[in-house]
């Protein structure tokens, strides 16, 4: 029997995500969004590629959760760019507003499924789907340390011309201005970066890693980054579907690895059948510690604006502190 997965909003990260997915070949694909006609426009699209491409996947849009039952994994891609105006309070209670719904509905229709959230602020997100979803913790995982850790090796191999296969790197900590790359065990075929690039210049890299997404955005213009981060949710789906048991930086939950309790963060995550295996704990430096519960402590700052005003973002929102079992 085929796997199923369901992607939530048919954007241009979803709709990338499901074109990966399709080519996969290893399992059929459910589109949702709430424009008409858009997921079943996308869907129809990807579908007769199949025959160019050489996959049998079927892939499947609709505006509502009937056609996603049963499906292995949720993939939520759903929120709203921030728009002229709007604070980032404003883009923070409308896209809790918007992940609690869609969560809720899709766990709902798929009660065994793993939740992969995508929708940004990430490690927030991934707080609400947890507490709308009810799930445990190690099937709902944050998309976002595997895309920071791409930029990053992207840039290392650029700036060496090596291949980024070469290059070996963990990007852990919230996704945004506290991410927290390791440079001290970054390696480029084996070799510390530190003998290969200067302490500046290498912290040049580290910034420009930590404004990857602002920089795509500033380029654009009118959007922001999709065919990356799809690569990223695809490499969490092959992991978890395939039970590879590869260890992958993601968003979990953590309930006091690295002295961190109660809100979701970066950290190396191994992954198979069912999500999240173990939270693999490597030894950091004091400095990459530190810098950890630094990005620990904002994420758990916009938590608290959210859980302080969740009645009025949706009023079926359980309370986001809570300990759930492993």
């Amino acid at each position: 029997m085929r796997h199923k997965i369901t992607i939530v909003g048919a954007g241009n990260v979803g709709a990338s995500v499901a074109l990966r997915l399709a080519e996969r070949d290893y399992a059929d694909i459910v589109l949702v969004d709430i424009v008409e006609g858009l997921p079943q426009g996308k869907a129809l699209d990807i579908l007769e590629a199949g025959p160019v491409v050489g996959h049998d996947s079927q892939v499947t849009g609709t505006n509502g959760y009937q056609e996603t039952s049963g499906s292995d994994i949720v993939v939520v891609t759903s929120g709203v760019a921030r728009k002229p105006g709007m604070s980032r309070d404003d883009l923070l209670m409308t896209n809790a507003g918007i992940v609690s719904g869609v969560v809720r509905q899709a766990a709902a229709a798929s009660p065994q499924a793993v939740l992969i959230i995508v929708s940004n602020p990430l490690d927030a997100m991934a707080q609400v789907g947890l507490a709308a979803s009810g799930f445990p913790r190690r099937r709902v995982i944050g998309m976002a340390g595997i895309l920071d850790t791409a930029r990053f090796r992207t840039f290392i191999a650029q700036e060496l011309g090596a291949s980024v296969r070469d290059v070996q790197a963990y990007v852990l900590g919230g996704h945004g201005d506290t991410m927290v790359p390791l440079t001290q065990l970054t390696t480029v075929a084996g070799r510390p970066v530190a003998e290969l690039i200067a302490p500046e210049r290498l912290e040049q890299i580290v910034q420009r890693t930590r404004d990857g997404g602002a920089e795509i955005v500033s380029l654009l213009k009118t959007g922001s980054a999709y065919y990356a981060p799809g690569a990223a949710v695809v490499q969490m789906v092959d992991a978890i579907l395939l039970d590879t048991r590869q260890i992958l930086p993601c968003s979990v939950h953590l309930h006091g690895e690295y002295g961190v309790t109660g809100v979701f963060s970066g950290v190396p995550a191994r992954l198979g059948s069912g999500g999240l295996v173990e939270v693999v704990e490597m030894d950091l430096s004091g400095e990459d510690q530190a810098a950890l519960h630094r990005s620990a402590a904002a994420v758990e700052e916009i938590v608290g604006v959210i859980e302080a005003n969740r009645t009025q973002i949706d009023p079926l929102l359980p309370s986001l502190y809570h300990h759930d079992e492993d």
